[in-house]
């Protein structure tokens, strides 16, 4: 049998001297906690907690003892300085003599004990950081540690490795009686040198930040090299299955991936993430996932972004994609109901039950899917399964893997301490978790459009013939926005495979399609005898074929989502009226307001509204008015191409000149909830043209 043991790379130093800062206060802690997070097998994605304490002036200029603790909520991978607390010490230290002490009674005690204000809001777990009596310390969650805190024999193989230099304390929900039993163990024994939390995590410390930060990596390394000694030669039993090739692995996805993320779909659709990597496929694979990956969570930290257990569905690759449907069907109802009986049986008084839809998702042969209300979300799930897995790895080969209880994992996902870190988010914008596709949407009105939806949360599909414009829309989106909100796909709207194509790739990318935007388009001018047989075919096969093509792929990844969806068409003031010496144009555009009105009455039964916008002369970034167009139009009406703005902005009733803008913000109405009720709708966007007033 041939040996597949991976050993993981045991902890090395990243601290550089030259870029340590000189002082040992605050500036060091950042340092420390940056290149702690930096290692996302030593601390978690938001989880962690670091600190110091230093000495500093108060505002009457009084030296006062500082605590310096990470701000809840913070990632200390990208921590600054300002994401820091500071709590006058002197004033918490006292209550390390009380005798118990509820969540809200703490918090509100430390809230008073600010030393700045301005400040974030301490970390949950900062008494243990006030109580440890080290100018350092720092609390993390290596996959090393964690691996051995859930096996059912941990505290015998701390003292194994470590002999008396390790203390361990028996899981309990973070708080004051955790941060006094911590702080207990460490006061009563000079010459510990960590503390290791059962089920959670690792607490070590030192005099300067440099000693703390080489503790932390030496503790977890003496850790890694024990779980090295012991690593199986075939980790989770050995694959079950094989993975599917790439090509048929995508095309699987394409067809499951839509229907899963409708059946998933809360309060507001999620944004969906495939992780391929050797480490989910391992698993995922593997003989044992299917009962291994029921235990429960591996940390506490990775409840509110798993929840305590994944979607695993009893399905491998020779059964066919019909089958996977299926048993993705029926696997997230069951979730579901398995879900609210979780909820019901742990619930207190005035708890509500948050989307019952799983977080984590794993696919015999294809890999792991993640959710969450947007492409962040779901990569920090992803990021955190995969921790999870390494921890389930190492402890299997310990003699078993253990986790909290539903009562224990409960606490924590309904902890008020942790749904206070999600009251401070602000609330959602109305496209959030909705994945928008836009043709043409490298510039002019398609690119006005995407930045608007984005603007709103969407996520944004570029498509467009022009890759490399495409390609820096995306880039530029993603920038403002944040991470993942943009990609773009070259797409010819005329070449059906390249359209399918399109739709797969925010498939493969998003999850699916809430919004598609039909923009791209040409013109072209002439009188009808100088219209050629190629002029005509060409605008009939971008503004009409086009359009159908791009509307008949979103109708079908619409309903397979089960969860309604958006269309919208830019058509023209010549959709409506006569345009002079552009006949081959006008009729095109008057076909896509029609196939609008027609796909309308299609899509109301399955909840897919279809409307339209008519522009009238937008000049203004657009690359179809930077060609001949724009002289063909003036010398339709007798002006030079110069004039040809003030020419349209003359004709309106408003006297107004419209910007891609002014159609982007037309389309985002139509496509957001305050539209809900319209469809087969047309909105006019051209300052009031009395000839294509519609009726």
């Amino acid at each position: 049998m041939t040996d597949t043991r991976t050993r993981a790379t045991r902890p090395e130093s990243r601290w550089n001297d030259a870029d340590a800062p000189t002082s040992d206060g605050l500036a060091a802690l950042t340092y420390r906690s940056r290149l702690l997070g930096s290692d996302r097998t030593l601390v978690n994605i938001y989880g962690g907690n670091t600190s110091t304490k230093s000495v500093e002036k108060d505002h009457l200029g009084r030296d006062v003892t500082v605590l310096w603790v990470k701000g809840s909520g913070s990632d200390i991978a990208s921590i600054t300085e300002k994401g820091f607390a500071g709590l006058k010490l002197d004033e918490v230290l006292p209550l390390f003599d009380r005798p118990s002490m509820s969540d809200e009674e703490m918090t509100a005690y430390l809230d008073r004990t600010a030393f700045e204000v301005g400040r974030p809001r301490q970390s949950i777990e900062t008494l243990l950081h006030a109580f440890v009596p080290a100018k350092h310390v720092d609390h993390t969650h290596p996959d090393a540690i964690i691996a051995i805190a859930c096996t059912p024999n941990g505290p015998d193989i701390m003292r194994e490795i470590y002999g008396e230099r390790a203390a361990w304390v028996d899981y309990i929900r973070p708080g004051f009686t955790l941060s006094q039993q911590i702080g207990a163990a460490v006061r009563n024994n000079p010459n510990l040198e960590a503390v290791v939390m059962g089920k959670h995590g690792l607490v070590t410390w030192g005099d300067t930040s440099k000693e703390s930060y080489d503790q932390t990596l030496r503790i977890i390394g003496e850790a890694q090299a024990y779980l090295d000694a012991h690593s199986e030669a075939q980790p989770f039993g050995g694959a079950k299955v094989a993975s599917l090739p790439d090509s048929e692995r995508d095309a699987l996805l394409v067809q499951v991936l839509p229907m899963l993320r409708g059946a998933m779909k809360g309060a507001r659709p999620v944004i969906l993430k495939v992780d391929t990597s050797p480490e989910a496929i391992e698993f995922v694979n593997s003989h044992a996932a299917a009962e291994l990956s029921q235990v429960g969570a591996a940390c506490p930290d990775h409840l509110v972004h798993t929840k305590r257990v994944p979607l695993y569905l009893d399905w491998t690759p020779d059964q066919g994609p019909d089958a996977l449907i299926q048993a993705a069907k029926d696997g997230v109802a069951r979730f579901k109901t398995d879900y609210a009986s979780y909820f019901e049986e742990n619930k207190s008084e005035g708890d509500v039950m948050f989307t019952p839809s799983p977080r984590i998702v794993l696919i015999p042969g294809v890999g792991m899917v993640t959710s969450g209300p947007d492409a962040q979300g779901a990569d920090v799930s992803r990021q955190l399964y995969l921790r999870a897995i390494q921890v389930m790895k190492s402890a299997s080969s310990l003699g078993g893997f253990v986790s909290l209880s539903a009562a224990e994992s409960y606490a924590i996902e309904y902890w008020p301490l942790e749904l206070y870190k999600l009251s401070l988010k602000p609330a959602p914008k109305a496209l959030e978790g909705h994945v928008a596709l836009v043709t043409g949407a490298a510039s002019g009105i398609g690119r006005a459009i995407a930045a608007r939806l984005s603007q709103e949360g969407a996520h944004i599909v570029i498509a467009d013939l022009n890759t490399d414009g495409g390609r820096t829309v995306a880039e530029d989106l993603t920038k403002l926005r944040g991470y993942e909100r943009a990609t773009s796909v070259g797409m010819n709207v005329t070449e059906e495979a390249q359209v399918m194509g399109a739709y797969s790739h925010a498939v493969l990318a998003y999850g699916g399609v809430d919004i598609a935007v039909n923009n791209a388009g040409i013109a072209s001018s002439a009188p009808i005898e100088e219209t050629s047989l190629e002029m005509w075919n060409r605008n009939q096969s971008i503004l009409s074929t086009g359009y159908f093509l791009v509307a008949r792929e979103a109708f079908k990844l619409m309903k397979s989502q089960g969860t309604g969806g958006n269309l919208v068409f830019i058509g023209s003031k010549n959709s409506v009226a006569a345009g002079k010496n552009a006949a081959a144009y006008s009729t095109a555009k008057a076909a896509e307001l029609h196939l609008a009105r027609c796909l309308a009455e299609e899509g109301g039964a399955a909840g897919i509204r279809v409307n339209s916008v008519l522009p009238d002369g937008i000049l203004a970034g657009s690359s179809i008015w930077d060609g001949k167009w724009r002289a063909e139009r003036a010398a339709t009406y007798g002006i030079e191409p110069d004039k040809l703005e003030e020419f349209y902005r003359n004709r309106t009733t408003l006297k107004v000149n419209v910007l891609p803008e002014d159609i982007a913000e037309a389309v985002y109405w139509l496509a957001s909830p305050a539209a809900a009720k319209t469809t087969g709708g047309v909105i006019t966007v051209d300052g009031g043209v009395p000839t294509a007033y519609v009726r």
